[in-house]
């Protein structure tokens, strides 16, 4: 191809105008991306040859350019791809921050959009003054320093952290409309580095009795929770690094546990204890939250795994298309559970489904880009993504969810998620 589709490019795979997911890797194809409300689409045959007025004669080709500065920033042209801040209730400091997934490409979260749950604001805290105290049923009990913990091995993975009650507004009995970022942004995606915890347990000397760890953070609501040895001793990390620099003051400076796949919770930051025992301590974060009452009577409780979850970020919620063309659908999808396998795509509300293109690396327990090539005929459109992950869980219809759960849900929300699009371009949420 030389930047033009043939009539067998556009020729649907399924319903909707969805198209194979093979053109997207073929050379020159050039698609069409609803990335904001004002952007105009680039068709695939809309290359021209260049003209002598296309080369413009900035200013900045004739003035020295800026200096040196001890740590980059964002330009001043990138601005508006800010977190959404939704809290700072009562107490200061008790809310949240989305990440703003519509604006961002590819799978790492840069650390200042990592999104935020506060409970008692950011402690500012002291390297030098932190410890880290292992105590409990342990055959001698340690305390490291910053300093100490910086000297053991260590081992970095590209992680998701997601909060349990992320994309909550999806329990409403009305389509929240909002943008994705400020709906569904309390997940984001890194790179953790830190040392292995069951190198620190093993040096401690775990009893043989013991099978849980209450973990406690240093901010002033000194918030705590349960966790399963056995997950502790497998794969959770005592997190030091993100993205390669020291972990930033909210996201848990200077250490935070983290907990591959597991509710965000969980992930403790400011980690300044871990009492080991042999039952859990029942604290408010598993009682009074993160419980929930199911249509049968059972409490729902302990749901540490974070189920598998897609999302398309474009075309979504106050987005629009600018008139029929080939586009680009694009998203995220992740699991607690392990790798994505496969990530389907509806533009017919469901009723056929195409497979998607996962972009590589594909890695556990980590954000999968996933891409599909789409002919928009200007008709009205219902867009849908489903993940299945490598255990064979698929996520589920918001219905089939609401008839599992019941009506009094409030975290955990993976069901898959509606766009409609309407004859005039415009991205809207629904139910379907």
């Amino acid at each position: 191809m030389t930047g033009k589709f043939s009539d067998s490019d556009l020729t649907p795979i399924a319903g909707g105008g969805l198209l194979d997911r093979r053109l997207l890797l073929k050379r020159g194809a050039l698609f069409a991306v609803a990335a904001a409300a004002t952007a105009e689409p680039a068709r695939g045959d809309a290359a021209k040859p260049a003209q002598a007025e296309d080369f413009a004669d900035p200013a900045w080709l004739h003035r020295t350019g800026g200096a040196f500065t001890s740590y980059g920033t964002p330009s001043k042209y990138e601005k508006y791809v800010v977190r959404n801040i939704g809290g700072n209730r009562e107490p200061a400091g008790d809310g949240v921050s989305w990440t703003p997934l519509e604006d961002l490409e590819g799978i790492v979260t840069p650390s200042g959009l990592h999104f935020e749950r506060h409970h008692n604001g950011v402690p500012d805290i002291d390297p030098k003054q932190h410890r880290l105290v292992i105590h409990g049923r342990v055959r001698r009990e340690l305390m490291f320093t910053i300093e100490n913990l910086l000297r053991y091995p260590m081992r970095s993975q590209f992680l998701f952290i997601e909060c349990g009650g992320n994309s909550n507004a999806g329990w409403h009995e009305e389509p929240i409309q909002r943008s994705v970022g400020s709906f569904h942004g309390l997940v984001s995606c890194s790179e953790w580095t830190g040392v292995p915890l069951s190198i620190l347990l093993d040096e401690a000397g775990v009893d043989e009795g013991a099978s849980w760890v209450i973990a406690e953070g240093a901010d002033a609501n000194l918030l705590n929770v349960s966790l399963p040895l056995s997950k502790l001793m497998d794969d959770a990390i005592v997190g030091l690094y993100q993205n390669g620099e020291r972990l930033r003051p909210e996201n848990g400076y200077p250490v935070r546990l983290i907990v591959p796949g597991w509710e965000g919770i969980t992930n403790v930051k400011w980690l300044r204890r871990l009492h080991v025992t042999d039952q859990p301590s029942m604290t408010r974060n598993e009682t009074a939250k993160y419980t929930e009452l199911l249509p049968s009577g059972i409490a729902r409780m302990f749901t540490f795994v974070m189920d598998a979850k897609s999302l398309i970020t474009s075309p979504s919620h106050g987005q629009t298309l600018e008139g029929p063309n080939v586009y680009q659908i694009r998203g995220f999808a992740w699991s607690g559970r392990g790798k994505i396998v496969k990530v389907e795509v509806s533009a017919d509300a469901g009723k056929s489904w195409a497979d998607a293109l996962l972009d590589e690396p594909v890695m556990t327990r980590c954000f999968t880009r996933f891409r599909m090539p789409w002919h928009w005929s200007g008709q009205p459109a219902i867009l849908k993504s489903r993940a299945t992950d490598e255990t064979g869980y698929v996520q589920p219809e918001r219905d089939v969810l609401i008839k599992e759960r019941g009506r009094n849900g409030y975290f955990h929300y993976n069901a898959i998620v509606s766009w409609a699009v309407d004859e005039d371009g415009a991205v809207t949420h629904v139910y379907a």
